[in-house]
């Protein structure tokens, strides 16, 4: 089979970043999107939203310093407000989403418009390398590359190409994003599967490549992962609420485990071979954690039953009380 030939001219694309409190990483992610090799031109919008950290000076600067980066104001702070200002801020037909916490690799751009044109879908994505640097960011990284950690997910752990569920962050048609109304502002979280999901109601493909790799950088403190699961399992519910058919058993692994782990340590009490339920859930993180890391170094290694439980149960735990207000 021939190799389709590429776009007899790249269009220049706008790419859209939504941050708060990225003062540490920002300045990498644009860089990362300033060093495309991509022939047609392209524009950042950074929409930054109230932060407690030098965020907007970090903008300010990159935006002084290159005439490519537009800074735009989020004032409400939450992602999917920023997203809509950013794209509504930018000019182009081809819109790739991006985020502080993210470094584009090599070539991204180029090849997400090839396979655009390739493929006719509306939106293209691949695969959130999950990177770190110290021995938890590591461990969390092992865990959200893993299906032990998030679920099989190909975004997560790689597979074939080919039409999708969603995609990590996504490059768009905006001609798509405008047929459906752009990001949902009631959606604080998983937003992009929400977006996705209207996408492909409205006739739309979501099309997965391997090839397309983003540069993630996970929680680097317990506290910030506990609160990232637990709102992300939220959010998830209050998906699950507006789509009810989107509910599937990868969704209900952890709060089932919560209800499975609760009932054993408090039913223990009154009749102890309940306690073979946390018991046994304990013994699974550790020997899976102990797998799924055993090229990593002793201190990840043991850091991962951990990391594994919070994943699990702080997100079982959000998805079983939902978002505090609601959408």
């Amino acid at each position: 089979m021939s190799t389709p030939a590429p776009p007899a001219a790249y269009p220049p694309v706008s790419v859209v970043m939504p941050v708060r409190n990225e003062e540490d990483h920002l300045a990498d992610a644009v860089a990362s999107v300033l060093a495309q090799d991509y022939p047609g031109g392209l524009e950042v919008a950074v929409a930054v939203g109230p932060s407690t950290d030098r965020t907007r000076e970090v903008a300010d600067r990159l935006a002084a310093e290159d005439p490519r980066v537009v800074v735009v104001d989020n004032p409400t702070g939450r992602t999917p407000d920023g997203l809509n200002a950013a794209v509504r801020a930018s000019r182009h037909d081809v819109v790739v989403r991006m985020d502080g916490h993210g470094e584009l690799s090599p070539g991204y751009v180029r090849r997400a418009v090839e396979l655009l044109e390739e493929t006719g879908a509306a939106n293209v994505g691949g695969v959130m390398l999950a990177e770190g640097t110290g021995t938890l960011q590591q461990a969390v990284a092992v865990a959200m590359r893993s299906p032990l950690g998030i679920g099989a997910a190909r975004f997560h752990v790689g597979g074939h190409a080919g039409p999708a569920e969603t995609v990590y962050l996504g490059v768009f048609r905006r001609e798509w994003l405008e047929r459906v109304g752009g990001y949902d502002p009631t959606f604080v979280r998983a937003q992009d599967w929400e977006l996705n999901h209207r996408i492909r109601e409205a006739g739309g493909t979501v099309w997965f490549s391997p090839e397309l790799r983003v540069s993630y950088r996970p929680r680097s403190t317990w506290r910030d992962l506990v609160r990232q699961f637990y709102t992300t399992g939220q959010w998830r519910r209050q998906v699950v609420r507006h789509h009810p058919g989107s509910v599937n058993l990868r969704y209900l692994a952890p709060p089932t485990a919560v209800a499975l782990v609760a009932a054993g340590t408090v039913g223990g009490l009154a009749w102890r071979p309940l306690w073979a339920l946390p018991l046994g859930y304990a013994a699974a993180v550790t020997l899976g954690g102990a797998w799924i890391a055993r090229d990593q170094a002793p201190g990840v290694v043991a850091r991962m039953p951990g990391v594994l439980a919070v994943m699990h149960l702080t997100w079982g735990a959000g998805f079983l009380r939902g978002p505090d207000a609601p959408a």
